[in-house]
């Protein structure tokens, strides 16, 4: 281990944990609001760096580079198309959820349909958090780190040995920083380390870039663009493994799913002191997914240009960071992505500590007749935040056994949690006499027949379109229920008043402008743009790593 490289790691790991701890240490965390939802105080730089940041861990580090290495940037079709869904969201979903003065997803299924659909959806997310979100988390976080410090060598160990060691070690500190510090120190640390990646992508890019042109930068520029281009595309067909065509079917419904319905997501704009905080910020989220080419995808290409045989794929990241970076920066690095690690897994644990305690414990507790009080919730909150963090360190190692791209492994997992609960979401959005026996049924049904299309039956069709026509099948399934036992009251939503709902005056040419963007990125990588017929290359960096 280089001794210069760990010492920026700790430098830089403290320096951020310092920094969170001065700035939150004045809020005494006192209430369940201030544990979940920071008493609804965010501002909007602290809403967007923490909705981008809690959705960024080092799995799209990991699994980014490993796609683009193996495939081409196809994958980047997840995070660029999302910007369109998070536009949506900011437009119409979250004015409801913050009009209703809504703690957690779920409650609008509480309002919209009855408790046991509130109920049965929070116990879904959790088990989807449980077994899914905090282990890949950790997983991701375990191979990054041991690539990048070689912990496996140090050791003596095998791989596996090491994976579980650092699931272990991301686990406990991503515990201990959810459980003391909140909601709270999770975004602080989300800016502070938002703006420390920005800057580490910019320093890797120029080592990467100078270590591909034989120590010239701009030589090494014009190879990644003229050489090996395939890798460039992000306009996918049936053979990638993100064909273009799932952008207008499974794929929008995910990213709707995921930043309009996911708990640990949507927590974080829900925590925000008003409409137009909660619509700045998820614009400045959008601006982040923007730049994801260069965040996540620039050292899967430059791999491209060092490596010819790679044993292990889902190391491809963390051999560029050790290769080209100076040791400096490769401790920085590896800063960021623990940090990455820890900030993506305490939100998770916050969230699914804040389903189970307001949808699960406090109901059942008031229904027994107890009193509940904020002292008693806050202990038991930290009681199941352990639990689940012990639980998902067990599961994380498992991930080793995957077959598929460990990002496709990772999208095929929350698909069988999201679209079942995004289904019943939307019906509930859009229609007003849809019954609860309805949503129950079409979550049962969606969740069922997913199951089916992916374990049992080989469709043949790419998952992404499964879950479209299991999306519309679930959708008229419960709108001939509704036609057939309609509610005899329609539902009609109110305004609690907790917060402004005004909406941000700028927020249409701010979005045009993002959509824009979002177009022109596809464009440039694409045959109309970047991949074309590449040159010969002048010079060559070929490296053989095992």
């Amino acid at each position: 281990m280089n001794t210069v490289a760990f010492a920026s790691f700790i430098l830089v790991t403290v320096l951020v944990a310092a920094i969170s701890w001065l700035k939150s240490r004045r809020n005494k965390i006192t209430t369940s609001e201030g544990q979940f939802l920071a008493n609804r105080s965010l501002k909007y730089t602290a809403v967007g760096s923490a909705l981008f940041f809690t959705n960024i861990s080092a799995a799209e580090f990991v699994g980014s580079s490993e796609s683009v290495f193996i495939n081409n940037m196809t994958v980047m079709t997840w995070g660029i198309s999302s910007v369109f869904a998070m536009i949506i969201v900011s437009e119409f979903i979250i004015p409801v959820y913050l009009k209703g003065a809504m703690s957690t997803t779920p409650d609008f299924l509480e309002s919209r349909y009855d408790p046991g659909t509130k109920k049965l959806v929070s116990c879904v997310f959790l088990v989807s958090y449980l077994i899914n979100l905090l282990p890949v988390v950790l997983y991701s976080g375990a191979v990054a780190l041991n690539g990048l410090f070689h912990f496996k060598e140090i050791w003596g160990i095998s791989y596996g040995g090491s994976i579980w060691i650092l699931v272990w070690c991301i686990g406990l500190a991503g515990s201990l920083y959810s459980i003391l510090g909140g909601l709270k120190a999770i975004v602080i640390s989300d800016l502070v380390l938002g703006i420390c990646m920005f800057t580490g992508a910019l320093l890797l890019a120029y080592f990467g870039l100078k270590h591909v042109g034989a120590g010239d930068f701009q030589f090494g520029l014009h190879q990644i663009l003229t050489t090996e281009t395939q890798h460039l595309n992000s306009i996918g067909t049936a053979a990638d493994a993100v064909p273009f065509s799932t952008v207008f079917t499974g794929m929008i419904l995910m990213n709707l799913f995921y930043w309009g319905t996911e708990q640990v997501i949507v927590q974080q704009a829900l925590a925000s002191s008003d409409l137009a905080t909660s619509q700045k910020g998820i614009a400045l989220a959008c601006a982040g997914k923007l730049m994801g080419p260069l965040l996540f995808m620039l050292p899967g290409i430059i791999a491209v240009h060092m490596y010819t045989n790679v044993e292990n794929t889902t190391n491809v990241f963390s051999m560029v960071v050790s290769d080209v970076s100076p040791p400096v920066l490769n401790g920085f690095i590896a800063a960021v992505i623990f940090g990455a690690a820890i900030t993506s897994f305490s939100p998770g644990l916050n969230s699914a500590s804040t389903l189970f305690i307001l949808n699960l414990y406090k109901p059942f507790k008031e229904k027994s007749g107890k009193k509940v009080e904020e002292k008693s919730l806050l202990q038991v909150s930290k009681r199941f935040q352990m639990f689940a963090s012990l639980l998902a360190m067990f599961i994380a190692p498992l991930i080793l056994f995957s077959n598929d791209g460990f990002y496709t492994f990772m999208q095929k997992m929350n698909a069988a949690f999201s679209i079942p609960i995004f289904t019943i979401m939307f019906v509930g959005f859009a229609t007003k006499k849809v019954p609860p026996i309805a949503a129950k049924i079409g979550l049962a049904f969606c969740l069922t027949g997913y199951i089916l299309t992916q374990l049992v039956f080989d469709t043949g069709i790419h998952f992404l379109h499964v879950l479209a026509l299991l999306f519309l099948c679930t959708t008229v399934l419960m709108l001939i229920i509704g036609k057939l036992y309609p509610m005899p009251i329609p539902y009609s939503a109110q305004n609690k008043q907790v917060v402004d709902i005004k909406p941000w005056k700028n927020r249409h040419w701010v979005n045009g402008s993002l959509l824009i963007i979002m177009v022109l990125l596809f464009l440039l990588f694409s045959k109309a743009g970047l991949v074309k017929a590449s040159e010969k290359p002048e010079k060559r960096i070929s490296i053989n790593k095992k």
